[in-house]
């Protein structure tokens, strides 16, 4: 036995050995064709149980026979699905391993192999078996797949060997060895320098990668963590936080499927970008039943993208606001009638502002507005009886009840109301000075009006505003549509995709028509089109970017995890959200007392080191406690500064070109908002390589290159100062410009 482990670098050994994989992958795919054929005979079979040729009656072994017939075909095109998905890097590793022996378990010396016995086990993206059951390749979330994350040469859980596969479709075109003894069988021949090392160094491209095949130890401790309770994973850029979260996502779908699959789990990022660049992580992981949402989308028929100016942002996201929506949930509605005034049972009934507040405030103690309708109702009944006193009670109250004049002024004085309406009554200054009195200041609310004209006129939410409208949604409850019971199926999609003013003309003859600058089309009607529904309940949330919740944020999130467990990923030195102590008291408020375990990690393994540095020392003089991670990786390459004068677009233009001779891969353009109309059409240069962003929107983005433009502009733009700056100059792996003027 040699005494080294045998490196192996001539062409010949290396194409021997990805030979000897190859057969096994060959193999792998030609056991997976076989298994699609199953499923598709499968899901024949199930067409063919449903079938029948009555137009009458249908008996119930008839209505067996097709819920049999769905849950096959269901269950067989998943099935489908799944192997379709698989096709890229199917089998990504092996382990060779040397199980313990009578008299020889432990891992004592360099050669505690000797003596025992040994497996060759493949780990890949889904288990695949032989016709006769014997594993092929292991799903990597198995516990028999946990020591290919595990094994180190300290510990190494019996393995001698882990190699990486990486692949091209269905070829084999490169390996990387990892060795866990300093001792080898002379028939190990080991490749390469380490599949990690490997792994960092290849080109993004525009979205995340997974990193199934390279999960380090500490990684893999936090993805196989216990699911209940509060996970927490924290760490600096680079870290790869984001990956480990996702591949925890897939991992408890996987070893606990029938809670999380049924129940459900939501991941939460920052912004629209970021959705984006993960959303083909998990179904290369083999899961596809994952909500997937940003911040601005969390709630049903409400899509926002726009950010709002620093200072606008902090008064909606902090916890004051909650006053002023308060109160305005309870007010009544502008220009609608403050009395009342109609013949009931012949009588004549006036009632005055006063008797109508009363009414009002009655009807709302306990109840959500729109469910309160029959108690304002009723309350309005015995307040004209109360006026009057003529004839008799119960013959008054049943003419009241049957007045078509009293179902006038109810749909015009306690109409269903879409909590986005209650919004855009913000848009006059004057009534949110009134609301907001003793919660905001006269600026602040001066600000908030402000930015509901803006909204009214782009038609176009800001991702604060999504919080502000989940938040009145329950003070308001669900709108009320008495007509469920009489649409037809059809209908029902049909008027499910009208605007809360659309269905409340269509649902009540006595209304006014709607103003011309509210029909479909004008901003105003997409800022209401479709239907706000229940918040939801799910089993799992994976928030990530958390340092960045405002306290508002953090209550929309909560409503959806009443009952769930959480993945955190965080970094408070990359903060946008400036008043931490307020988020915090809102974030545990969300988590309650569930069990809080925590992960840290600290090793960077995005950044080459000389880019690290240039941001660390933009970091460290701010936030002298921030967490500073530990980059790995060198390219002997600093970040080039440069001017921005006399012409930005020139001078990102010539910084694009170089960085397109030096990187293969994608290339981001972060812009503050001063220069991003002028730099907009940058997109898409150096054929579709470039990106042109803003900084809040590259959050939890990764690219070959970055060219930072104008960093003071941006920390000076953004709620969170430095901390987004930091985290602008920390999305490059290879290279980064800096363009500062002049």
């Amino acid at each position: 036995m040699s005494s080294t482990p045998s490196t192996a670098t001539s062409d010949a050994v290396v194409d021997s050995e990805i030979a000897i994989e190859q057969a096994h992958v060959d193999r792998v795919y030609g056991e997976l064709g076989k298994a699609g054929e199953r499923a598709g005979l499968v899901a024949a079979d199930g067409l063919a149980r449903g079938r029948t040729d009555r137009t009458g009656d249908i008996r119930d072994e008839e209505i067996t026979g097709l819920f049999e017939r769905d849950a096959l075909v269901f269950n067989a095109a998943r099935r489908q699905a799944a192997l379709d998905t698989q096709y890229e890097g199917l089998v990504f590793g092996r382990l060779d391993i040397a199980h313990p022996t009578l008299g020889r378990g432990a891992q004592d010396g360099p050669d505690w192999w000797r003596g025992r016995e040994r497996e060759v086990r493949y780990i890949g993206r889904l288990g695949v078996r032989d016709e006769d059951y014997e594993p092929l390749v292991i799903d990597w979330r198995a516990p028999a797949a946990a020591a290919f994350y595990r094994a180190t040469p300290v510990v190494p859980h019996d393995v001698i060997r882990r190699r990486v596969l990486r692949s091209q479709g269905t070829t084999v075109v490169g390996i990387e060895d990892d060795l866990m003894v300093a001792e080898a069988p002379d028939d190990l021949v080991i490749i390469g320098d380490g599949a990690l090392m490997a792994a960092l160094t290849r080109s993004r491209g525009a979205q995340m990668r997974d990193i199934v095949a390279t999960i380090q130890q500490h990684q893999d401790e936090a993805i196989r963590a216990p699911s209940r309770g509060v996970t927490e994973i924290t760490g600096g850029p680079g870290t790869g936080k984001t990956v480990v979260a996702l591949h925890r996502a897939a991992y408890l779908l996987y070893s606990e499927r029938r809670r999380f699959e049924g129940g459900g789990i939501l991941v939460v990022g920052p912004s629209t970008a970021y959705t984006a660049y993960i959303e083909r992580v998990l179904p290369s992981l083999g899961e596809e039943s994952v909500t997937l949402r940003s911040v601005g989308d969390l709630v049903d028929a409400v899509s926002a993208t726009r950010l709002d100016r620093p200072e606008v942002a902090a008064v909606k996201g902090s916890l004051r606001i909650r006053n002023l929506l308060g109160r305005a949930a309870s007010a009544a509605v502008p220009g609608g009638p403050d009395s009342f005034r109609a013949f009931v049972g012949g009588q004549a009934i006036s009632l005055g502002p006063e008797v109508l507040a009363g009414v009002r405030g009655r009807a709302l103690r306990g109840h959500a507005r729109n469910l309160a309708v029959d108690a304002a109702r009723n309350l309005l009944a015995e307040a004209g009886w109360a006026s009057h006193r003529t004839g008799q009670r119960a013959d008054f109250l049943e003419a009241f009840e049957q007045s078509l004049a009293v179902d006038e002024f109810m749909a015009q004085w306690w109409p269903q109301l879409d909590p986005r309406e209650i919004l855009l009554w913000l848009t006059d200054t004057d009534l949110t000075y009134r609301l907001g009195r003793g919660a905001l200041t006269d600026d602040e609310c001066a600000a908030v009006a402000m930015s509901m004209r803006e909204a009214l006129e782009s038609g176009e939410w800001s991702v604060a505003d999504a919080a502000l409208i989940d938040e009145l949604a329950v003070r308001l409850g669900p709108v009320k549509d008495d007509r469920d019971e009489e649409r037809g199926f059809y209908e029902i999609d049909e008027l499910d995709s009208l605007s809360a003013g659309e269905f409340r003309e269509l649902g009540n003859p006595y209304a006014a028509p709607a103003a011309a600058g509210q029909r479909a089309g004008t901003p105003r009607e997409l800022l209401l089109r479709g239907r706000i529904g229940e918040p939801g309940d799910y089993a799992h949330i994976l928030i990530d970017e958390a340092q960045d919740l405002s306290p508002m944020q953090w209550r929309m999130v909560g409503r959806r995890g009443e009952w769930a467990s959480w993945t955190v990923v965080g970094d408070a030195a990359q903060a946008s959200w400036d008043h931490p102590a307020e988020a915090a008291r809102a974030r545990e408020a969300a988590f309650g007392s569930a069990l809080r375990r925590h992960f840290h990690m600290a090793t960077n393994y995005r950044n080459a080191r000389e880019i690290f540095d240039y941001a660390r020392d933009v970091i460290l003089p701010v936030l002298p406690d921030a967490d500073i991670p530990v980059a790995v990786r060198e390219t002997g390459v600093s970040p080039v500064e440069a001017s921005l004068d006399p012409d930005p677009v020139a001078a990102v233009q010539a910084a694009l070109d170089a960085l397109g001779r030096e990187v293969d891969g994608s290339i981001a353009v972060i812009t503050p908002i001063r220069y991003a109309d002028r730099l907009a059409p940058l997109r898409g240069r150096l054929d579709g390589r470039v990106q042109v962003l803003d900084p809040l929107s590259v959050k939890g983005l990764e690219f070959d290159a970055t060219v930072v433009v104008d960093p003071e502009a941006i920390a000076a733009e953004s709620p969170g100062g430095i901390r987004v700056l930091y985290v602008a100059l920390t999305r490059a792996a290879h290279r980064m410009t800096v363009l500062r003027p002049a």
